[in-house]
């Protein structure tokens, strides 16, 4: 069953990735502002999405081949053309030093974006390289690359094995953190980010395996999302007082940790809501064009505002700059809805039917009885 109101919860999933680098260049007021700094954690609910999507999805005899240029269709050709768009915008021959986010041209760490590549450096000037969003894809990637592997093992479990898996990996995850913690020069510390940022792709496969094998939580879609606004509610007022600093400092190093559950919740019961026919607006028409064109919105809108930073300079924070908010924010969906419409779905389609096209003629070249008939 399609799962329209999860393809809406992704438009937002890219909008807080926007107000976070909106900050870059037309900050908010600090009551504002320290909250649109956890919108990196947008990328989070992502990869839990991914394992969760593929998971629900996958059909039994899908050759991995067939899997692997699905994807590829899936995330290259926008992933290449929105790196060509951003390199003006992020690169030049003589960088200004003002400028700090242009690089100086390289065509071998440009390479690297090229084959999504970047995201296996820890060193900014590579992992940042060509489009600075695109980093995220290396660890796409990598999940992609992984899935076909993993998913035997978890169609073995049945509803409550994949609760008691999703339970597992969690508990890895913070022993994980726990150890980075004590120790932050160890060898865990320094594994790549697609390493590190398994769990949460693994997370959501886990719980896709347990809506297929009949468990559909009963929680309202609301309380997950409030319960993550709370947190970050939290975070913020340890943070801003004095009594509550020790507690900040204890809690704070597992936000990442908490982050994915709480993106799991919302992914979980928004589905659940969704098979039992209680969507709602996040499945209406608007939201799930939107979350149709968030892979390309998330892809275009640093180019976006980074080209306003390069023609206007930084902005001071204040409240007009909801103004430029509202109008980068036009901006990028449009071009989004371009990409999405011109770029994304009809070269995904073409590449799509070649491959099945090759896969029919290869069938009918070892049957030719099924040809004929």
């Amino acid at each position: 069953m399609r799962l329209d109101a999860i393809t809406g919860l992704r438009w937002w999933a890219a909008f807080v990735v926007f107000g976070y680098h909106m900050l870059v260049f037309a900050p908010l007021p600090p009551i504002a502002s320290s909250f649109l700094q956890f919108g990196f954690f947008g990328v989070t609910f992502f990869f839990v999405l991914s394992g969760f999507v593929l998971t629900w999805s996958m059909r039994p005899g899908t050759a991995k081949s067939t899997f692997y240029w699905r994807r590829f269709a899936r995330i290259w050709p926008l992933a290449f053309v929105t790196l060509l768009i951003a390199v003006p915008v992020f690169y030049s021959s003589t960088p200004d030093p003002a400028q700090w986010w242009v690089k100086p041209f390289s065509f071998g760490i440009l390479l690297l974006s090229v084959f999504l590549l970047q995201g296996w450096s820890r060193d900014p000037v590579i992992l940042f390289s060509g489009n600075p969003a695109a980093w995220t894809l290396t660890i796409e990637s990598f999940f992609y690359a992984l899935h076909p592997f993993i998913s035997p093992l978890l169609s073995r479990l049945g509803k409550r094995g994949a609760l008691v898996a999703a339970g597992g990996v969690v508990v890895f995850a913070v022993a994980t953190r726990v150890a980075i913690e004590l120790d932050p020069t160890s060898w865990l510390a320094q594994l790549p980010w697609p390493v590190l940022r398994l769990n949460e792709f693994v997370l959501g496969m886990c719980l896709a395996w347990a809506m297929r094998q009949g468990w559909r939580p009963r929680l309202h879609p609301v309380v997950g999302a409030i319960a993550i606004v709370a947190y970050f509610l939290v975070i913020v007022g340890l943070e801003g007082v004095e009594t509550f600093r020790p507690a900040y400092i204890v809690v704070s190093p597992y936000t990442s940790e908490f982050v994915t559950v709480l993106c799991a919740v919302l992914i979980v019961t928004t589905a659940s809501a969704n098979l039992r026919g209680r969507a709602g607006w996040v499945a209406s028409r608007p939201m799930v064009a939107l979350g149709e064109w968030s892979f390309a919105f998330y892809l275009v809108h640093a180019t976006i505002i980074y080209t306003a930073l390069s023609l206007l300079g930084p902005q001071p924070a204040r409240w007009a700059n909801l103004g430029w908010f509202a109008v980068l924010l036009l901006l990028a969906v449009a071009a989004a809805a371009a990409l999405h419409l011109w770029v994304e779905k009809p070269v995904e389609g073409i590449l799509r039917r070649w491959q099945q096209g090759l896969v029919t003629a290869r069938r009918a070249r070892r049957n030719p009885a099924i040809a004929e008939g």
